[in-house]
This record gives C-alpha cells, structure tokens and sequence, in this order.
C-alpha cells in the first residue's frame, strides 16, 4: 500500500477511494492482466442488492475476480459473504467460456489457522491477503521495486483499464 501513498490505518471506503484513484499504482501492484470493472459493483439478488468493493475481470485466467477491502483483522464471515458474492457472480455475470469468479479478501491482519477453517467448506476458489502500511519503502526493498518508467503505460481493451 505504500506505493499507492497510504502509510497509515484509513477506513474501509477511504482505501477504495485511495486505490479507484491511482489505478495504474494498483493494477501493477496486482500483475499483468488485471482489468478493472468497477467498484461499488452492484449485484442485484431477488429485491436485495449488495455491492462489492471492487471487480476486476482477469484476461488470462478468463475469470471475474471479486475483491473485497478490509482495514481490520480477518474475520471467519468475510468469507461467507464472499462465497456469496462468487456464487451471484457466477450465476448472473460470468459469460459464456468463462471459467469461474475467484474471490480475494484483503485485509489489514489474519490468523492462518481461523483463515484455513473458514474456508475449508467453501466451493468457490476464495484467498485471504494481508498489506501493511509503511511510511516509505522499507532499505532492504529500496531498487528492488519497478519504477513508473519500467512499465509500459496502461492500455485499453474491451472499454476498460489493463496492464
């Protein structure tokens, strides 16, 4: 996250401003392929709707990828509500060819063993990630990270963002 310029603790929604903001800091930071759809990306289920934080369509994996922000510890149903959303994805969003949604919590803290069990019954392919938040970049990573001037600029393909 320090590469998007956030170096302390920020609310949920404040982190998807930051990384909605600088889109290219953020797609370089997820890899080659990512291309992004939308936040706040409304699924609309019977009379309820529900709003991932944000959506990204992978080009290689030919998959939605669903990632959901937050800014406190991992919490065992963070997971059911992904599996949800991936569900919801699957059955209105995934086109025809597609292979199925993938599931990315990103949060501030996990423990290993509550993430292992709250996913063991999950049928959808559901990962739990942890970013810290530093002033600057740490000595030892100092020439190690890619410069702007190292990546091609973002392209366009299919109306949206890609790297």
């Amino acid at each position: 996250m320090e590469l998007l310029g956030i170096a302390q603790a920020v609310h949920e929604r404040e982190l998807e401003r930051t990384l909605i903001a600088r889109p290219k800091d953020f797609l370089i930071e997820l890899g080659y392929g990512f291309c992004f759809i939308g936040n706040q990306y409304r699924l609309v289920l019977g009379d309820n709707e529900y709003f991932l934080n944000l959506l990204f369509y992978h080009r290689f994996l030919k998959c939605l990828v669903a990632i959901e922000l937050k800014t406190g510890r991992f919490r065992p149903e963070y997971a059911g509500k992904m599996d949800f959303y991936l569900e919801v994805l699957n059955d209105q969003e995934r086109a025809p060819g597609d292979n199925p949604a993938i599931g990315i919590i990103l949060c501030a803290e996990k423990d290993r063993l509550e993430v292992e069990f709250s996913l063991k019954s999950k049928a959808n392919p559901i990962g739990v990630a942890t970013y810290q938040l530093f002033p600057e970049v740490p000595e030892e990573y100092k020439g190690m990270l890619p410069t702007d001037d190292d990546w091609p600029g973002a392209s366009r393909c299919c109306g949206t963002l890609c790297r």
